[in-house]
Formats: structure tokens, C-alpha cells, sequence
């Protein structure tokens, strides 16, 4: 990408060069004038020409960045995430080619998606309660009992969700499942086709809300975490703690949620998505959920355990 710096420097070069041109056709101006912007036009455009391949040595490192990690993602966590199902939950605002990227990392690593699902806005809004605990009252299961019974939809049916897309006891039967999903489907879920039950869950946070709402909004995302929390091993994952309500910087901020839930705030990065594996792994085998990435109290990536060799 042509940085500011960049352009700054070939304007300035065009307007000098526009300067020498009026210059050697004025009969007022000649020699030592003409020649000295000459020589200015000249080096700026050797500065030009420096910045220009300064730019392409950072974007070949980028590529080889992005390279590395990509093969040295599956190495670090080897065997430990192969055959694992995973549920990636996401928002409809969250940026396409980071959700991507961390998924075929996954996938890379052996991880069976079983679904890939966003929730609307509309979900965590607060005037969407009734509709919601409507859709509750239709769609659950007879096999799904124990949900919350207070007025706040988005718990109850991020709850009813958890218990459908999630392993338990007793199972529920794909055709309940289909069932339940296809109710919230369009208005509050997008691309709710999931086969089979998770043994983990992966949210994929996009930047927070911002508008008039955003604290209730905001709220109710860190709601649908703690209602899949209660169903099995979960992680968060963003592209930064960036912006107020960060979904990221709400579980870590929280002396309950932080406990269960291991976070990692890098993950549109290729560091960040072998983070993501690793963390995700240690999840799944019940080791002590941690807080990874730039920000993270635990470090960049989970550590290697102890005389552990090509992640196995």
C-alpha cells in the first residue's frame, strides 16, 4: 500500500518540475536558477524512488510473515486440534477476511467446522426481547430444559442456541436442531446450517458497537459468550482491544468470565491465528485458559508444555 509519506513526496517532485518548466521559459529567470531546481527535482526523485522500494521490502516481509505462519501454524499445534469439532460464531460486522483467515487456519490444522454462524444486530438489541423469547417458546427442544426464565431474549436464546449447537446430555437430534436454527435464521442468524454438535466454540468478535445503544449492544454480546461459556470450552478472539466495549476487553475485564474463557486479541494477524490454535487446543484438553496477544497477560501464544515436541 503507497503510504502518505509516498504521495507526499511525488506531489512535491510534479510541483517542482512545474516550477523548473515556468522558469527555463522566462527570459527573467536562467542559469544557476534553473539548474538548482533541476538538481532539487532530481533528488526528490531518488527519495522517490528509495521510498518506493523501502515500500516493496516491507510488503515482501508481510507476505513471507503471513507465509510463515501459515505453515508453521499446523507444525506448532500438530495433532492436537486434528478431527476436533468447532463452532465459529461471529457478527455481521466483523471484517471477511480476518473470520476467513483464522477459519482455514483452523481447517489447516485439521478442525472440523461444524458451523459458521453471525448474529445481527437485531439480536443483542434490547427491543428484540419479546420476538426472541417468542422464538424461544417455539423452537426448543422437549430434550432442552433449565433455561433462563427472566425477560432478557437475548440470554434465553443465546442459551436455547448453546444447548442445540453444542455437545450434551441428552443429545439433541439434528432434526431439532435444524429446527430450532431455521427459527432464528434471516432476522437474527446468518448462515445457520450446522450438521453436527461442537466440543468448542470460537468467537470471532468484530469491532464493538458504536451508535446511540452501543453499551446495551455491546452488552449483549458479552451476554451470548457467557451463555455458550456454560456449554463447553470457548475462546474469544478480535483483531484488537480496540474501542469501547470491545468484546475482548470485556471478558478479560470481567473477574468471572476471565476465568473460564481464554481470549486472544491479535487474531487477524498471522501471529494471532497460530495463537488462536494453540489457545483453542488447550481449551479443548481442559488446560488453564489464558489471555494471549499484544495485550495479553500471558504472552503472545500459549506456552509449549514442558518437553512437548511439534505440538503433540
Amino acid at each position: 500500500m503507497i503510504n502518505f509519506r509516498y504521495h507526499v513526496v511525488s506531489i512535491a517532485a510534479v510541483f517542482l518540475a512545474l516550477a523548473l518548466g515556468l522558469i527555463v521559459g522566462t527570459a527573467a529567470f536562467n542559469g544557476p536558477a534553473a539548474d538548482s531546481l533541476a538538481a532539487q527535482v532530481d533528488e526528490m526523485g531518488k527519495t522517490n524512488n528509495q521510498l518506493r522500494d523501502q515500500l516493496n521490502h516491507l510488503n515482501e516481509e508481510a507476505e513471507q510473515e503471513e507465509r510463515f505462519a501459515t505453515e508453521v501454524g499446523p507444525w506448532a499445534v500438530g495433532s492436537r486440534l486434528n478431527g476436533k469439532r468447532v463452532l465459529v460464531l461471529t457478527t455481521t460486522d466483523a471484517e471477511k477476511d480476518y473470520v476467513d483467515g483464522v477459519t482455514e487456519a483452523l481447517k489447516a490444522a485439521g478442525v472440523t467446522v461444524t458451523g459458521q454462524l453471525a448474529f445481527q444486530k437485531r439480536f443483542v438489541d434490547p427491543a428484540s426481547k419479546e420476538e426472541l423469547l417468542d422464538l424461544v417458546d417455539n423452537s426448543t427442544p422437549e430434550t432442552v430444559t433449565g433455561l433462563p426464565t427472566n425477560t432478557n431474549g437475548a440470554e434465553t436464546a443465546s442459551a436455547l442456541l448453546a444447548a442445540v449447537l453444542v455437545d450434551r446430555t441428552p443429545a439433541v437430534t439434528q432434526e431439532q436442531r435444524t429446527k430450532t436454527l431455521t427459527a432464528f435464521t434471516g432476522s437474527y442468524l446468518v448462515g445457520a446450517t450446522v450438521k453436527e454438535p461442537a466440543e468448542a466454540v470460537l468467537v470471532l468478535a468484530g469491532a464493538p458497537y458504536k451508535e446511540k445503544d452501543a453499551g446495551k449492544l455491546n452488552a449483549g454480546l458479552k451476554t451470548i459468550v457467557e451463555q455458550f461459556d456454560k456449554a463447553g470450552p470457548l475462546l474469544v478472539a478480535a483483531e484488537s482491544t480496540a474501542g469501547d466495549g470491545n468484546l475482548v476487553g470485556a471478558v478479560r475485564g470481567d473477574s468471572t468470565l476471565s476465568k473460564p474463557v481464554s481470549t486472544v486479541d491479535n487474531a487477524g494477524s498471522p501471529q494471532g491465528r497460530v495463537g488462536v490454535m494453540l489457545a483453542l487446543a488447550d481449551q479443548i484438553e481442559g488446560k488453564t485458559p489464558g489471555h494471549y496477544g499484544v495485550s495479553g497477560q500471558n504472552g503472545l501464544v500459549p506456552k509449549a508444555p514442558a518437553g512437548a515436541k511439534n505440538g503433540s
